[in-house]
């Protein structure tokens, strides 16, 4: 689950954090704590630590028991064959045997030593003994002279009160990450519900969208990313209400088109059956008007039947060499007798007779039949449709120009869409609505530019043919 995803990346980050503030306390505060003391001492003995160089021991007693003072531990002054001479704590000098037997202890480890031996050269040294990590006591020696002879004096500074300090911040840096950890592991269970609940809304709503509830929409209200997939959801609810909406339409407008040759064919069979076989003139007007309705259904069914079969990827363009000007002439003078019921003229205007293409003729040939009919539906009775071939640049246009109203600037583009079909003159209304998205559907598998122009009263319908594309496709 997402939830528990992002739960556990809050938590790595935030323990990741811990472990951070975990080594900066270890290795960098702990250490400069430690260096600090080191230097403080050391600033603090340093006056008297200079006047042991330039004194003799012997005959200043008052020096060891200041330098004593100075610090809060023990001081040995050791001569130079490894006695122990003097001891003090505190600035008083210790005779007691088990404070002598503890240093003489020391003194049998402290021979062997490299310190030792550092002294004896005359350099001071200091050093920190630890248990385990923690730093116990600070230890530095000095080189002196006493009674004209060298020696050297030990002292051990207890760092009892920095181990105090140090302790008490390991253990609030301990209560600080149990409690960091507690309240970052409720905050992210919060954040990770706050995060994942837009999801599971948009995923709600598109299940609701898959199980047909077209009016499903997440209304979310949010400017960022989700906010952006809300509002793509939306207009998928939109587009989904708008397509079957159209889909009804189109099942209406399929079953009215196919209803209404189905009744024209059956009402004139049985009027040819019962009372016109006798005369031949009625008889054949009949037949005519019969094989017509028939090859209009059939066209219905067989655009309906191309362009699914094309949009689904199962029919291909067979493309040859074939004269532009042959195609559009043929559908002209099919149209012409159409239009001519209405009491439209169609006309074809084109400077040459002679325009190879390399195209699928019978897919042109589809697609001047509807974008002529669609002139036809939105033509008023009387009027002109001009159909015209031109050079343009480095391809032909061919063009179908009409009389009308102006399709709206909003619905031009729709038109191409499936199912979509627009307002039409004179109570006309053929083809199925998908005669445009037929036509968009095969120029587009042509490779070929088309599109839709609207100026005062006239609407230009129009696709280009160029040799270069048609080229780059081959």
């Amino acid at each position: 689950m997402i939830v528990v995803r992002l739960w556990l990346i809050m938590m790595l980050l935030v323990t990741l954090s811990i472990v951070f503030m975990w080594i900066v306390q270890i290795f960098l505060f702990e250490r400069n704590y430690v260096d600090s003391t080191v230097a403080e001492v050391q600033s603090r003995l340093q006056p008297v630590i200079e006047k042991l160089k330039t004194k003799d021991l012997a005959y200043h007693n008052q020096l060891l028991a200041s330098l004593s003072k100075s610090t809060n531990g023990k001081m040995m002054l050791i001569g130079v064959d490894g006695k122990l001479l003097a001891l003090y704590s505190l600035g008083y000098r210790l005779q007691d045997e088990s404070s002598l037997e503890s240093a003489c202890v020391f003194l049998s480890e402290f021979e062997n030593s490299e310190e030792y031996r550092q002294v004896l050269q005359g350099e001071s040294y200091h050093k920190i003994i630890r248990c385990g990590s923690e730093p116990l006591i600070l230890e530095i020696g000095v080189p002196v002279v006493y009674g004209n002879r060298q020696a050297l004096i030990v002292l051990y500074h207890s760092m009892d009160e920095l181990h105090t300090v140090l302790r008490i911040n390991r253990s609030q840096l301990v209560t600080l990450s149990i409690t960091l950890s507690l309240a970052a592991a409720m905050l992210a269970a919060l954040l990770s519900r706050y995060f994942v609940k837009p999801i599971h809304i948009i995923k709600c709503t598109v299940d609701e969208l898959a199980k047909g509830e077209l009016t499903a929409t997440p209304g979310l209200s949010l400017n960022d990313e989700l906010g952006q997939l809300s509002d793509s959801v939306d207009e998928l609810s939109q587009a989904l209400q708008r397509v079957d909406v159209l889909r009804k339409e189109v099942i209406a407008n399929v079953s009215h088109e196919l209803r209404s040759p189905l009744a024209l064919i059956r009402g004139y069979a049985e009027m040819v059956r019962d009372i016109s076989w006798k005369n031949d003139e009625k008889r054949n007007e009949d037949l005519n008007l019969i094989i017509q309705e028939a090859g209009r259904m059939s066209e219905m069914v067989s655009d309906i039947m191309d362009y699914s079969q094309l949009q689904a990827g199962y029919i291909q363009l067979k493309k040859d060499w074939y004269n532009l000007y042959e195609i559009v002439e043929s559908e002209v003078v099919h149209c012409k007798q159409n239009a001519a019921q209405y009491g439209i003229t169609v006309r074809l205007e084109s400077a040459r007779k002679d325009i190879p293409v390399n195209v699928d003729a019978m897919k042109i040939c589809q697609v001047m039949r509807n974008l002529l009919n669609n002139a036809v539906n939105h033509t008023a009775d009387g009027e002109r449709i001009s159909v015209v071939i031109e050079k343009l640049g480095n391809g032909i246009r061919v063009s179908v120009v009409n009389q009308g109203e102006p399709i709206p600037e909003e619905e031009r583009a729709i038109i191409w869409e499936r199912y979509q079909c627009s307002q039409h003159h004179g109570g006309r209304k053929k083809g199925t609505g998908i005669g445009l998205s037929i036509v968009s559907t095969f120029l587009k598998a042509h490779d070929m530019c088309y599109g839709v122009d609207c100026k005062e009263t006239l609407t230009t319908f129009w696709f280009e043919y160029s040799s270069q594309s048609n080229m780059s496709q081959s």
